[in-house]
Parts: C-alpha cells; structure tokens; sequence
C-alpha cells in the first residue's frame, strides 16, 4: 500500500478492542495523523475537552456505553463528526447509524484506504464548517471594524464587502485614505477575517521609525531581542503612512519584501518569513513616486490591489448613525447621561467640513460628553475646539489633553486670570489648576 500522508489532522479512536485499537493508531499515525485512543465510550467526553479532534472513529458494539449511545450524546454537544465502524454490519444498522447522524458507516474488515478516505473527508468537511463558523461570527462583531466603517451608504456597503473578499486571498493590499478615515482599523478587519487571523497584526508607522536603530527593530538582536519580523511571523504587517517614509528606509524594507528572509543582528543563519503586507498611503502617494519620493519599485510591490478608504464627506449621510454611536460609548465610558442631540446640533454635524474625518467625529462626541460631565456644553463649542488645532489628536490621551487645554484657556479668559474664580468655574481645586497649567504648558500672560 502506497503511503497516504494526510493534513496532520486529530482523531480520537474509541474501540474496546486493544488490538484493534493498537492497529488503527499504527494506521493513522503512518499517515500522520494525531491519535488519542480510548477503550471506553464514557471517556470521549472528558477527552473531547482537551484534545482538539477533527473526527471520532468508534466501534460499534463496545460493553457499557456503546457506539449509538456515544453517538446520540455527542450530537447533542455540537462535537466533531463521528464515522462508526463494526463487524457485525448489516443494512439496518448502517441506516439507523446514518439517520441518528453518524458521517459514515463502514464494516470491517476494510481496506485502510477506505478508513483514511472517510476519515480524511470527515476531518476536511469539519474545519471548513469550523472556519465558516468563525467567520460568521466575525462578520456578525465587527466591533473594531465598525469603529471606522459603522454606516449604511454604498460606499460603506461595498467597502465591507472588498474586506471579506480580500481577507481570503494573501494579496498586497494597499489602502489609500485621508488622514483619520480609519485605514489602521480596515488592515486589522483583514486581518482578522483572514486565515491569518491566530497570528500578530504588527503596526510599522514608516514615517516615525528611528532610521539609525531600523535593523535592530526589525530583525532583533540574536540571543537578546525578537525584531519586529521575528515577532509578526505568519502574521500581517500593516506598513502605516508609507506616503512618508523616509528614502534611505525604502530600499530595506523592498528587500525585506523580495527576499521573504532576514538575518538577526549578530545572527548567521537567515530566517525565512511568512508575513502579508497591508500598507496605507494618503492622496499624495502618486505624487511622491512621480517625484522619487517614494521608490517605483517598492510601490509596485505593495499596490496588488488599492482599496480606497472614504472621507467622511463622502458619506454624510452615515453621520448622525456614527455621532450617536460615539455619544453613547463615550457616555457609559465616562458614566455620563448622554445628552440628548438636538435638529441645531444634527445641523452643525451635518455642515461641518470633517476635514479629521471618523477620528475627529469621536473626538468631538467625546468632547461633547465630557462637557456634559461638567453640566453644560453644545456641540457647537465641541466642534470650535477644534479651530486651532492643526490636526485632530490620533489618541485619547492626546484628546483630553487638547479639551483641557482649550477649557482651561476659555476660563482664564472669562475670568480675567483670576485663579480662584477659574478653578471654581473648572470645578477643580486651585493646586489641581496650577499642576494642570504645568503641565499642559499654558502660559497664562499669552492666553490673556
């Protein structure tokens, strides 16, 4: 018999007949199967638990608990398929078999061909179902995804619908975006409905590397520290804001690219590398080739496919769904009674450039919201923080920091920098006050 050498599958034999058991586990493992094998129906359970099996290969007539009953108990767990097999088959027994649930009946003996066929189809037809299932569930809690793409326009619809027919394939895809339109969130929602999806998503923001310390980022240090190649293994590299990055790191990181391997620092031996490349690049990415500011070839190497992130602008009727959805995250956040949005407030949302995109429209929600904490505020003075800033803060911390600022700034004003009456106004001690000053950098003579 020619070797049959299966996908490294994981069965569990249950036969009370040693050396029948002994033969099957011979027979799979030969063909590189994972076996655990029982000698008791009641055990399948409790070991069902802890070995990950693709299939249950059982006899059928066993004492205690036999076949059927193992059958009728496991149906009722959502369990790996179960093929029964016995010496005493006969026409009824295989039809009572197949209607209770059973994958396959075979009688023995057999040929072990046919036992590793059926089992092979068995295992093959269980991880497809378990892989539909995980990506059902994936589709049905977008949550991080939906931070970006919460919406029902078009071009919403259809960019989800790019997402779930990308994340299959292993193609280079880049993502053209204005700043803030969510394109970090986009790679990670590839991601994660990929069959990349056990292994890291690493960031690599190209614009802020350090050049001098790149080859010990990324490759590490043999023997003291994993690089970011080593670390994202078999997973995704999301290449952030590519349209930046500086020229003398182009070419490493297309040889990182072409070679599929790198060698640590005081390394000798090269490290192949299994990874997907996903980058982002803003509107001035063709520019920038044209002008040499971004090498041809690297480029060509990372555009398979261009999947374009749309401005909030393009999408305004998504708007209030995505304001009120960021309302009541940033209200249960800060435990805050969420206010109640008025037809002035959906006016000033709806006619508001968004030049920050997503990311400016939950900055102000949650401006918004910690107003309300302090019992005021409008969406109107939320959107005017944003006036003198010369670009919507990328983080929460970066966020509150700007909200202080701006507060602390307005009641300096109202109160013609008398400290006592601004931190009363506030509704914070003055120590409180004058740390915060400090802190934030205000210069309180400027701001007057």
């Amino acid at each position: 018999m020619d070797e049959i050498v299966e996908k490294n599958y994981r069965v569990i034999v249950v036969d009370d007949d040693k050396e029948m058991r002994a033969s099957l586990t011979y027979l799979l493992t030969k063909a590189k199967w994972q076996v655990k094998s029982l000698g008791r129906a009641e055990d399948t359970e409790r070991e069902l638990e802890k070995f990950n099996a693709d299939v249950i290969l059982s006899d059928v007539r066993m004492p205690g608990m036999d076949g059927l009953e193992l059958l009728k108990k496991l149906k009722k767990l959502n369990a790996p398929p179960m093929v029964l097999i016995s010496a005493h088959g006969d026409i009824p027994l295989a039809v009572e078999v197949m209607q209770n649930g059973a994958y396959s009946f075979i009688e023995k003996p057999t040929d072990p061909r046919r036992i590793l066929t059926v089992l092979r189809n068995a295992a093959e037809h269980y991880r497809l179902s378990q892989d539909t299932k995980r990506l059902k569930a994936q589709l049905a809690d977008l949550s991080g995804l939906d931070r970006a793409l919460l919406g029902k326009t078009e071009v919403i619809k259809t960019l989800k619908e790019d997402i779930v027919d990308l994340a299959r394939t292993d193609i280079s895809v880049m993502l053209l975006g204005e700043t803030g339109t969510g394109k970090e969130l986009v790679a990670r929602g590839v991601h994660n409905l990929s069959p990349r999806v056990n292994s890291p998503f690493k960031v690599l923001n190209c614009a802020t590397i350090p050049v001098q310390n790149f080859e010990e980022i990324m490759y590490g240090i043999k023997g003291e520290k994993k690089g970011i190649l080593d670390k994202v293994q078999a997973g995704t590299l999301f290449l952030d804001d590519l349209s930046n990055c500086p020229v003398e790191l182009q070419p490493k990181i297309l040889r990182i690219i072409e070679e599929k391997e790198f060698i640590p620092i005081g390394g000798d031996e090269p490290q192949k590398l299994d990874v997907r490349y996903i980058s982002a690049v803003d509107e001035t990415i063709d520019q920038k080739v044209k002008e040499g500011k971004i090498r041809k070839d690297l480029y060509y190497h990372l555009n398979t496919l261009i999947m374009r992130v749309p401005p909030l602008r393009d999408r305004r009727e998504d708007i209030p769904l995505l304001y009120a959805h960021y309302m009541e995250q940033y209200g249960e956040l800060y435990e805050v009674l969420t206010p109640e949005i008025t037809t002035e407030d959906m006016t000033l949302l709806m006619s508001h450039e968004w030049l920050g995109n997503v990311r400016e429209l939950r900055n102000v929600a949650e401006r918004r919201i910690l107003m309300a904490r302090r019992g005021g505020g409008s969406v109107n003075e939320a959107l005017q923080l944003d006036t003198n800033l010369d670009d919507v803060p990328g983080t929460l911390r970066e966020a509150v920091a700007a909200l202080e600022r701006q507060l602390i700034a307005q009641a300096l004003k109202a109160n013609q920098g008398r400290m006592e009456a601004v931190a009363e106004a506030l509704g914070i001690g003055r120590r409180t006050l004058n740390e915060k000053i400090v802190k934030l950098g205000l210069n309180k003579n400027e701001v007057l």
